[in-house]
């Protein structure tokens, strides 16, 4: 298994936590984003560090996907971001091995997980927790849980993250204007790969 998603990702926190050294604080949370500059615009971006989590999901045994940005970057985007989303199944079991990971990286508010969006906040990460009951315009984000893509990080754990095709669909489909740009960036991203 390739690490080269994982090793992308971790050279854009790098790249983040450079980039926000001197930032100070304004208050503004990852929800308040608006829809041209994204999360990294916001105070989501200070300190942002998805790892401990995504380590924690892979150790509860958790099946849950990175969608957005963070599963952009993993295939080569080069904008940065400031919160981690997941897509996961909804399933009872699911959100069991979901709620392991969240204790584990110091959530003290578990949220309800059976909404089809929830956001939550774990130390060095916060973002959205979706399900496929989530409206994505006319997408049908389901079979985006299969055929995810696999990484393995460094540090030994694995990372699933939406197919190239799948988060351009995903981006498209929801059509504001950081997805649209994120969606053709990823389009020129698959036709150099190619």
């Amino acid at each position: 298994m390739s690490q080269t998603a994982a090793l992308r990702l971790r050279q854009a926190i790098a790249r983040t936590e450079a980039a926000t050294r001197e930032r100070i604080p304004i208050g503004r949370r990852p929800e308040e984003a608006d829809d041209l500059l994204g999360t990294f615009a916001t105070d989501g971006a200070l300190g942002f560090d998805p790892f401990p989590f995504l380590r924690a999901i892979h150790d509860a045994g958790s099946r849950a996907v990175v969608i957005g940005q963070v599963a952009g970057i993993m295939h080569g985007s080069t904008e940065l971001t400031g919160d981690l989303d997941l897509l996961w199944d909804g399933s009872p079991h699911e959100a069991q091995a979901l709620r392991d990971a969240l204790a584990m990286c110091g959530c003290t508010e578990l949220p309800d997980l059976a909404r089809s969006q929830v956001a939550y906040q774990v130390t060095g990460a916060s973002g959205d927790l979706c399900t496929p009951k989530l409206r994505w315009g006319a997408l049908d984000v389901t079979p985006c849980l299969a055929s995810a893509e696999t990484t393995r990080d460094p540090a030994g754990f694995t990372i699933r993250y939406a197919a190239l095709d799948d988060l351009i669909r995903m981006r498209r489909a929801l059509g504001r204007p950081k997805d649209l740009r994120r969606a053709d960036e990823l389009a020129r991203i698959g036709t150099d790969s190619v």
